[in-house]
This record gives structure tokens, sequence and C-alpha cells, in this order.
């Protein structure tokens, strides 16, 4: 039998509705129960392994339609889903990261197979390395938060949750890691031992509170000069709580601010002409164990034990309950306030007060505490408040 018989024997025995599109057979076909034709790709160019791919489909939707069978999934079909549909959330990376961390561990298992048994290997490597507690939970939560999507909000064509009911994912309960309030002396030890652009753009940052992200991408378009001094109007698109804020650079960071004001035409704080991407580098690694700072919890809270030993030293110097939320940028929706130029020479006064020769004397309890009570001590009390809103009356 020649080839163009063959091909011809082959074409006429082939299952109905599978049609060749180049080396791929595709699935065009009606079937009871679906308002529209099944169609789509076997993925395979062998006529075998394509008809028993349609074999299979035909009798999954027969399950789901007269007996109301769920078709089974796997995770890694819900993980895909949910990143496809998160596409606008800002902490999408985040996400992505713990997942790739745990999918080694899921493989291939189906969603009904994921549950605290089959995860447990997982978090004995992650404990085995040396992870927090609170870093393996937050793994796991994107986990749960699949697998409850899947259970509740997630239908297939019909009408048929992807999974029965989410198994329960257990988180178990830790005691989060405690920031680390500097010393003045400590304070010098550190930045001392850190090159000049990573001490420049720390010493800002522990006189004015701002997050890491908010000290590396801040910009010079974002300045407003007030009264001779500058201040940065941060948009909510860099905020943690998406909300725009007014950050307040004390007496200390504006001289930072005079050194690198000429270094780069965009960002505040660069390095070898780009922004810098991070202030916790190998550098501050380096600086913080040279220094003979605690180790074991203390150096993965990085740079956000500046922004800790500012909000600590405001209260120290008695700056107020309210103005300390503003400084910190905090909310909680509970109000709004509308800055006048005279809240604002208050906030750049109070900001002022956490400047070494204001507070000093003052922080002789953070340092004791910090010894007794192996940094057991309490977070300062910051409650929330709904976004800042600057007046744009203010003279620039």
């Amino acid at each position: 039998m020649d080839k163009s018989s063959t091909k011809k024997h082959r074409a006429r025995r082939r299952s109905p509705g599978l049609t060749q599109r180049g080396n791929i057979w595709w699935i065009d076909k009606r079937l009871k129960g679906l308002d529209s034709p099944l169609r789509e790709s076997t993925g395979t160019s062998d006529l075998e392994e394509a008809e028993r791919y349609l074999a299979k489909r035909i009798s999954d939707i027969r399950n789901a339609t007269i007996y109301g069978m769920r078709l089974e999934r796997t995770f890694q079909e819900a993980a895909v889903k949910y990143l496809e549909e998160n596409t606008h959330k800002r902490s999408l990376h985040v996400d992505a990261e713990n997942l790739t961390t745990v999918m080694p561990f899921i493989k291939d298992l189906s969603l009904q197979r994921v549950h605290d048994s089959s995860l447990r290997p997982f978090v004995k490597y992650q404990l085995d390395k040396g992870l927090s507690q609170g870093t393996i939970n937050r793994r796991l939560a994107i986990v749960r938060r699949i697998l409850n999507l899947a259970a509740r909000s997630w239908r297939d064509e019909h009408g048929l949750t992807w999974l029965e009911t989410a198994p329960l994912i257990t988180l178990p309960s830790y005691e989060p890691r405690q920031s680390y309030v500097l010393s003045w002396e400590e304070q010098k030890a550190l930045f001392q031992r850190l090159p000049d652009y990573l001490s420049q753009a720390c010493l800002f940052d522990v006189n004015c509170g701002a997050r890491e992200q908010e000290v590396c991408q801040l910009r010079w378009d974002w300045e407003i000069v007030f009264e001779g001094r500058s201040l940065f109007l941060l948009p909510k698109q860099l905020t943690k709580n998406k909300q725009d804020r007014i950050l307040v650079p004390n007496d200390a960071a504006q001289t930072v601010l005079n050194q690198v004001r000429h270094q780069h035409d965009d960002y505040v704080f660069s390095y070898k002409g780009k922004r810098l991407r991070n202030l916790r580098t190998m550098a501050w690694r380096k600086a913080w164990v040279a220094s003979g700072l605690p180790q074991e919890k203390m150096i993965r809270q990085g740079v956000h034990n500046l922004r800790h030993t500012y909000a600590t030293r405001l209260r120290a110097a008695g700056v107020s309950h309210e103005d300390r939320k503003d400084l910190l940028g905090h909310s909680n929706g509970s109000m709004t306030t509308h800055y006048s130029q005279a809240e604002i020479s208050n906030l750049m006064a109070a900001s002022n007060k956490a400047c070494e020769e204001m507070v000093k004397p003052l922080l002789t309890l953070a340092r004791v505490r910090n010894a007794q009570l192996g940094n057991s001590h309490n977070s300062p009390t910051v409650d929330n408040i709904e976004g800042l809103k600057v007046e744009r009356k203010i003279r620039l």
C-alpha cells in the first residue's frame, strides 16, 4: 500500500470530531449537555494519542453533566489560573515566588491531594533550612488561598466548582520577630562600615522612617520645598497602604539630601548611575555582623530596624501619638487629615526631635530593654489613619 492510500485509509478511520491543523490534531465536536461545540487542541500530532484524549474529554464531560462528577485538575493548573487572574495585584510577584518555592513538593498532585500531610515534607525542608515559621506560613497561605478559590469561586462550564471542599491547611502559631532599636553608638558603628552610597541612604532612612522601597525609589520630582526644607509627596503606587503620603525628613536627613542632590537626575539615591534596588545588600549584612549587632533574629529584619529606631526615638522624645502616626505613614481609614501649612510645620518640628542631640538621653530605657529582655520590647504604639492628603495650597 503506497503512502497516499495509507493517508486516505487513516483519514477515513479517525474519530469524528478530530481535524488536523498543521501537525496538531484539534477537537471540533458537538456534545450533549454543552451549549457550544467543544473546540480545543489535543496538543499532539499523533492520531492515536489524540483519539485517546478526545475519548477522555467526552467521558469527563458526560460524568460532569449526567453524574455531577468534577473534572480532576492539578494544583499547577489552579496556580496558573490564580496568577493569570491577579495580574493587577501589586504583590503578585511575592505570591509567584512563594508558589515557586512550594511547587517542587506538590509537583503534579491533583487539587484533592493537596493537604497538610502532602505539604509536611515542604514544611520540614523549610524548617531544616532555618526559615522562620512566619515565612513558612506565608508560603502556605498562598496554597490555602488557591484551594479556597477552587472550592468556592472557580466553576467549570457545568457550574461545578473545581474542588468540592477545600482541605484545612494548618498555619501554626508563632511569635513574630521583633525589630531592633539601634543606640546612637551602634548606629555610628554600623554606618561607618557601610560604603558611602549606602551609608547616606540608611542615614536618611533612620531620620525619616521611610520603608525600604520608599527610599530606593525616591524621586526628585516628588520633592516639595516648604520654608526652605525638603518634603516628599509619595504617590500611592509606592506606599504600602496605597495612599499618597508625605515624607518629612529631619535636619540630619536634610544634610544627606544636600550631599546627594546632584548625583542623579531622577532618583535621590543611586549607585553607579542607577537607582538603588534595595538597602539590605551584602555590604549591609557584613557591616551589621562586623558591628557586633544581634544576628540570629535581627539581621532578617534588615533596614526595617531603621524605621523602627526612628519611631522609637520619636516616642522617646515625646512626639505625640497622632504626629507619630502621620510621620510613619500609617492608616486605618478612621479619618482623613488635610494638612495646612501650620500642620506641616508642626510635623517638621516633630520629625526633628528624632535627631541625636534632642533624644539621646531618653533612649537609655530602650537599650536596657534590648539587653535585658532579649529585644522582647513592644513596637511603638502606632495606630493608623486613613491616608495623608496635603493641601495643594502649600507654597512651592
